[in-house]
């Protein structure tokens, strides 16, 4: 069915408190994508894993736009994807296999982000891939993966290769794609998405200025490698994540419902 928003009921009677807390997290990250305009109309995703012994997630109902997204419209699914929970809607084939690969294999892995924002698009197309050039640059770099591209992500068999190229890293640069982020909690893979997307803008920025690039010192650079664990533990999701919903209730406060 045509994913309209007039269409949603309330699901919030019909969850435990535990899930409807995930839905509005989950609701807040898609309104806050929309919000920093880094949406491409209804084709990329965010999922979260459903707490409890189940291992479902959720998902955007297909064709609803992000800046729709409300906790009740969140489409509840299994690892095969088929709907766990009674929706009038459906869900896209290409994100159901990317973030049901990453969930089945990463038990951390609570909260998958996957963009195509230009500038991360744009990056994903460079051989060299995200340069140590910036500061936001080092922070995705302690834990970055790539994963080269295999076309539309409808094949079961990808899901294999996609999650032995993540490990156990926290950023990945799909090729020819875009940009993923996965985390414990929605506002760590929130966070860890805008340090990745701002690296690549400034990638980008100063690659368009021509000249030579100033690296970071490589000694740098592998301190931080190094330090991996700690310096995304000291980024924690919850130093900004309050005053992003707190933003996003100013302006349209639906997202909750």
């Amino acid at each position: 069915m045509h994913a309209d928003p007039a269409l949603v009921r309330s699901a919030k009677a019909h969850v435990t408190a535990e899930e409807w807390a995930v839905r509005t997290d989950l609701a807040a990250a898609y309104r806050a994508v929309a919000m920093y305009g880094w949406d491409d109309l209804v084709f990329t995703h965010i999922s979260a894993r459903v707490p409890g012994p189940d291992h479902h997630f959720l998902i955007n109902p297909y064709g609803m736009l992000f800046e729709e997204i409300t906790a009740s419209s969140l489409v509840r699914v299994d690892l095969d994807g088929r709907k766990a929970m009674d929706s009038p809607f459906e869900i896209n084939p290409a994100g159901f296999t990317i973030h049901s690969a990453v969930h089945e294999a990463r038990a951390d892995a609570k909260c998958v982000i996957h963009l195509h924002t230009s500038d991360g698009v744009a990056v994903s197309c460079r051989k060299e891939g995200l340069l140590p050039i910036s500061q936001q640059s080092l922070f995705p770099l302690s834990s970055l993966a790539y994963h080269d591209y295999e076309g539309v992500a409808l094949e079961p068999a990808e899901k294999k290769r996609l999650v032995a190229d993540l490990g156990e890293r926290n950023f990945m640069i799909l090729r020819n794609h875009g940009l993923l982020t996965c985390a414990d909690t929605v506002a760590d893979a929130f966070l860890y998405m805008y340090i990745l997307q701002k690296a690549c803008e400034v990638q980008v920025r100063a690659q368009a200025g021509g000249g030579e690039l100033v690296h970071v010192p490589k000694p740098i650079v592998a301190g931080i490698q190094k330090a991996a664990k700690v310096v995304l533990r000291q980024s924690g999701g919850m130093i900004a994540w309050p005053g992003i919903v707190r933003k996003l209730d100013r302006q349209d406060p639906s997202w909750r419902t």
